[in-house]
């Protein structure tokens, strides 16, 4: 085989392999697990995976801006215990309990760009210490405990609208509206030239703090809403909700093809197939019966080929091309 041949299968590898490890999965699984294959399953994995796809589309728009928001999952469980103590202790209808939630979840994101873009601290540091502040007031909200949802809201989280959940369609609508923001709409574009080089995009003009601030607000908008639909899916909140959402996040957007270290990507095809992808796993490895605990080793195991493959991505752009000028962290903070 020439150099040339080599060349264009290890490309053609490298854009496309995903879909295929992702076919491969499926019919692994289908084969392995009879139940696994048919529509019933593929109906209830989009289900599951419905919260994960709405906050992943918040997560690819500040990893593709060139930075890291590890407070989504915190976010999402204030968002989860706001709605779900109105919704328990006061008669408030359940738009208003929403509402509210998502309001909070658009103030902890204006906190998050506040510490980022006011007082200049590396968005990984500034959301750490978001994520641990903001699960210590869901848990001075709910006193560490379990709240349960009134018997007229619990059935809503289950709605179907056709052959599928409501909450999955809502979910593909909210990652559709952020992929046209992200590749039509100057917002968009504009985040992909910070991610690419903060300084560049500075200097061409572009308002970076403003739509870095734009970003994390809807961020946690997102994660809010993410909460809810959690919460209304398991009738309850715990403090156990949103616990390394934010890891998951990022593992989904990365495994999806977006670069963490900013600058590109496709959201659409990101957020979903990357939220199927582990899905899908979890769903295989439960009906084949295996070890609670196998999950996480199997889903590191992706995470770590999916890092390596980007790795791989950057240095064949940098064989071509000259390598872009990033902030030393990678992460333009």
């Amino acid at each position: 085989m020439t150099t040339i041949d080599s060349n264009w299968l290890g490309r053609l590898a490298l854009r496309h392999g995903f879909l295929l490890v992702i076919l491969g999965v499926y019919v692994f699984f289908s084969i392995a697990a009879p139940t696994f294959f048919g529509r019933g399953n593929l109906v209830d994995i989009f289900h599951v995976t419905a919260p994960m796809m709405v906050v992943a589309a918040g997560m690819a728009l500040i990893v593709i801006s060139g930075k890291l928001d590890i407070s989504v999952g915190s976010i999402a469980y204030v968002a989860s215990a706001i709605f779900a103590l109105l919704m328990r202790h006061t008669a408030v209808p359940l738009a208003v309990g929403c509402g509210v939630a998502l309001v909070a979840g658009l103030l902890l994101g204006a906190i998050n760009s506040t510490i980022v873009v006011f007082l200049r601290v590396n968005s990984l540091i500034a959301t750490l210490g978001t994520m641990i502040a903001f699960r210590g007031l869901g848990l001075s909200l709910t006193n560490g405990g379990l709240i349960e949802m009134p018997d007229a809201v619990k059935p809503l989280g289950n709605i179907m609208a056709g052959p599928v959940f409501l909450d999955t369609l809502i979910a593909l609508a909210i990652v559709l509206a952020v992929h046209f923001i992200h590749r039509w709409t100057n917002f968009g574009r504009q985040l992909t030239a910070i991610g690419n080089s903060q300084e560049v995009a500075r200097r061409v003009g572009i308002a970076v703090d403003r739509r870095n601030f734009a970003s994390f607000v809807l961020s946690g908008f997102l994660a809010a809403v993410a909460g809810v639909i959690y919460t209304m899916q398991v009738a309850v909140n715990t403090s156990k909700i949103g616990e390394g959402m934010e890891f998951s996040a990022i593992a989904v957007v990365v495994v999806g093809g977006i670069s963490l270290f900013g600058g590109s990507g496709n959201i659409l095809k990101a957020v979903i197939l990357g939220s199927l992808t582990f899905q899908m796993i979890q769903s295989g490895l439960q009906q084949l019966g295996a070890d609670p605990y196998s999950y996480r080793l199997v889903e590191g195991v992706v995470i770590f080929v999916a890092m390596y493959v980007d790795a791989l991505k950057s240095d064949r752009v940098g064989r071509w091309r000259p390598r872009r000028n990033r902030d030393p962290d990678g992460l333009n903070a």
